[in-house]
């Protein structure tokens, strides 16, 4: 199987589940389930993920510029969407791999918006699809061209 690999531990989905105030007893435990947006804690298991800081680099950090996207020139993360094909288990290996799904633009009040989707897929050890993660990115381009204009 190629991607990112995922390793889902018994461990992380508990700390995960804490983290998010969830003390549902199917999270935990060697069986455990994960739950619902735990895929989004793949950035620890990705060298290259613009979440981590990397030594000699500067890192925007976790509580500057809250909401703006290091990736697509400080635009703001809009939307996030999921689709569970079957639920993440504790034990098994996933392996993410990373798309550009559509882009578009929409007038806003102060100029055009220019919108862009990253595609996740999360596979398991067999190439079977677990999660498929969507995640929206706005950048605003300043104000707008009126419409006759272009």
């Amino acid at each position: 199987m190629t991607g990112q690999p995922f390793p889902v531990e018994a461990g992380h989905i508990m700390m995960f589940a804490r983290a998010i105030g969830d003390e549902n007893p199917a999270y935990q435990g060697a069986s455990a389930l994960a739950p619902p947006t735990f895929t989004m804690a793949s950035a620890h298991y990705d060298p290259d993920s613009h979440l981590r800081p990397k030594p000699d680099e500067e890192w925007f950090g976790s509580g500057r510029d809250a909401g703006v996207m290091a990736e697509g020139g400080g635009g703001l993360h809009a939307e996030q969407h999921f689709e569970y094909h079957r639920p993440v288990r504790a034990g098994e290996t996933l392996h993410a791999h990373h798309s550009t799904g559509r882009s578009w633009e929409k007038q806003g009040r102060t100029g055009r918006l220019l919108f862009t989707e990253r595609i996740t897929e999360y596979r398991d050890a067999d190439g079977e699809p677990v999660v498929s993660a969507v995640t929206v990115a706005v950048v605003p381009e300043g104000p707008a061209t009126p419409k006759d204009a272009r």
